[in-house]
């Protein structure tokens, strides 16, 4: 009798630990993240629109695997260390207060896995004006669609 009831109380505490695990793996990794970036830290789409248009002096980052805008470098997915050491690179040498914004847009933010590594190499390196474009959807809802300049037309 006592072996069925540890056989029991084994099996449902072995089903209990499982139930809880499987639901932690359902939360979304990026969610698990805490972002490196804050608030005043996030550029509107309209706010660069505007600077690009009025040729204001700011570097843009692609960090991503979507369209350039305008007068943006492509590096490719921050995801990937080796794109993170490009970034390290461009980025030497400049001045701590230069402005600059990275921007990704493959999906929302919240589950984007390019902007979070970027952001903290800015802020690892200190930059006083880094900035992520706020693209919460993606890029083509929140750029692409609102006619925003582009490093080359949408086909």
């Amino acid at each position: 009798m006592k072996n069925l009831l540890f056989k029991t109380i084994a099996v449902l505490s072995f089903l209990i630990a499982n139930a809880n695990f499987s639901k932690a793996q359902q939360i979304p990794s990026a969610q698990l993240q805490s972002n490196p970036w804050t608030k005043a830290q996030l550029m509107e789409p309209s706010v660069l629109a505007n600077m690009i248009e009025k040729g204001q002096k700011i570097r843009i980052y692609n960090i991503g695997v979507v369209e350039d805008i305008k007068g943006a470098t492509h590096l490719g997915a921050a995801s990937e260390k080796l794109n993170v050491e490009k970034l390290s690179k461009v980025l030497k040498g400049l001045p701590k207060n230069e402005a600059i914004v990275v921007y990704c847009g493959c999906c929302p933010m919240d589950k984007c896995p390019n902007i979070r590594p970027a952001f903290q190499l800015l802020k690892n390196q200190k930059f006083t004006k880094a900035y992520l474009l706020n693209l919460t959807v993606n890029l083509k809802t929140e750029w692409i669609s609102k006619g925003y300049p582009l490093a080359t037309s949408v086909k």
